[in-house]
């Protein structure tokens, strides 16, 4: 089983893919987790909103290409 990892999303992004990154890893439509994530930070001021979205592309890291090897992890090596 595939261990799933939170990163910011290079396919499904808008500014930096945090948003993107969410929604993947939580396995929902994007556009719902972006606009709650708009309601709560005009809610809240708009700042905190800023603040926290700056400080998850500072944390989360970009998804990287896909490595072939990764495939294999699991598998056993028959010689």
């Amino acid at each position: 089983m595939a261990q799933k990892k939170l990163t910011r999303s290079s396919s499904n992004k808008v500014l930096a893919g945090v948003l993107g990154g969410l929604a993947e890893y939580f396995e929902v439509d994007a556009t719902l987790i972006r606009v709650c994530y708009a309601a709560l930070s005009v809610l809240s001021a708009g700042f905190p909103g800023i603040l926290l979205y700056i400080i998850m592309v500072l944390i989360i890291p970009m998804k990287g290409p896909e490595d072939p090897r990764d495939k294999f992890e699991d598998a056993e090596v028959v010689k």
